[in-house]
């Protein structure tokens, strides 16, 4: 198997059709964070989102394509049959598409998928209403973003337990505007 490089980065950029469309599945995103830290198998990826292997290696096609996942060297598996390790490129951390980041359904999809699996007691869930004028929202957007890319580039440590971060900024539809 092939050494991991190390963190690599990339320029962001508008992502195509075939790229838009490959990130705007629940299921590739989820496939992307399970090959993030360790090269698995189409077999591995089936047997971890609990799907039939040739509905995966669908998938797993579909992300090698387009550049978000990359084929490793091929290893004997189970009873010596040839099977080739994917791993994530990171890429799609940088892909700009159309809704932001993936199609806020697949982000929302990976998200409740991933979430039900963990117990409840794990869980850190806040939620919180804001007023604030719009600088103040730019500035918020501006400084979360800056903050959640300087995480994102620093250098993973494979032996820290795995995290996962799901934030959701929109307009709040359940509130009244605020009369003058």
């Amino acid at each position: 198997m092939s050494p991991d490089p190390g963190p690599r980065t990339y320029e962001p950029f508008e992502a195509s059709d075939a790229e838009a469309r490959a990130l705007a599945s629940g299921l590739r995103l989820r496939i992307l964070r399970l090959c993030l830290d360790a090269p698995l198998t189409n077999r591995e990826i089936a047997e971890s989102v609990d799907k039939n292997p040739a509905t995966t290696l669908h998938h797993v096609r579909t992300l090698v394509d387009t550049g978000f996942l990359e084929a490793l060297e091929p290893r004997r598996g189970r009873r010596g049959a040839r099977e080739i390790p994917y791993r994530t490129t990171g890429r799609s951390w940088y892909a700009r598409t159309p809704g932001g980041g993936g199609g806020g359904g697949a982000m929302l999809e990976a998200f409740l998928s991933e979430i039900e699996q963990v117990p409840e007691e794990e869980r850190g869930l806040t939620r919180l209403g804001l007023r604030l004028p719009a600088p103040d929202m730019d500035e918020l957007r501006d400084r979360l973003h800056a903050l959640l890319v300087e995480f994102h580039d620093r250098p993973r440590d494979p032996k820290a337990e795995p995290w996962s971060l799901f934030l959701a900024l929109h307009r709040d539809t359940s509130s009244r505007p605020r009369q003058e």
